[in-house]
């Protein structure tokens, strides 16, 4: 089915900065909003139920996934993510635009799903920088930041699956990129004649 909106999905190893673009994006762009994710994983920091995640029992998880409410869902580090069928469906089938934040597995169910889905990974410029990071955020203890560096090294072979790569080196010019995507995103033919068949049968654009 042809959607009017964009769905755009980005996904990156844990600590190299996919939440803080994505949310940057969302205060320059206006027509792009989230998709908030349910998890079976306990808040973290400031975090809000509703707001970064649906926090929700594993009972719960199962009951979700048994009526079919997930597009996909996928156990990352322990924990399990489930993106809403019903929401992502309402917010571009109505024209707007949507942004994942996901991992890589839930990124490619996504596009078997939604085959128009625009695929962003997004690369730290080296290991030892997403380790530093890691360490600065100071939401994991030290076995915890040695397991996602080690979940890394497989994430990141995955990133020739996905339709563009951003290295967040410099955040400044990782979302200039990602604004970028965006945009030539909603100017491509396909997308231009989603969002607005009506100019392209006034100008008789068959």
């Amino acid at each position: 089915m042809d959607y009017p909106g964009n769905l755009f999905v980005v996904a990156a190893p844990s600590g190299t900065g996919k939440s803080s673009l994505v949310k940057a994006l969302m205060e320059v762009d206006a027509g792009v909003k989230p998709s908030v994710s349910h998890t079976t994983r306990a808040p973290r920091g400031q975090e809000k139920d509703g707001r970064e995640y649906f926090f929700i029992d594993n009972a719960a998880f199962d009951g979700m996934i048994a009526r079919g409410d997930f597009l996909e869902w996928a156990l990352v580090h322990g924990n399990r993510y489930g993106t809403s069928r019903r929401a992502i469906e309402e917010r571009i089938g109505s024209g707007g635009d949507v942004v994942l934040e996901i991992d890589w597995q839930g990124a490619l169910q996504i596009k078997r799903l939604f085959p128009d889905a625009i695929l962003v990974f997004v690369l730290p410029p080296s290991l030892d920088e997403l380790r530093a990071r890691l360490i600065r955020r100071g939401e994991d203890a030290p076995d915890v930041i040695e397991l996602r560096l080690r979940n890394a090294s497989d994430e990141l072979e995955q990133a020739e699956n996905f339709d563009f790569v951003i290295i967040n080196e410099i955040f400044e010019r990782a979302l200039f990129d990602l604004k970028a995507i965006v945009h030539a995103q909603r100017l491509k033919y396909i997308a231009q004649r989603r969002a607005r068949p009506e100019t392209f049968q006034a100008l008789n654009i068959h």
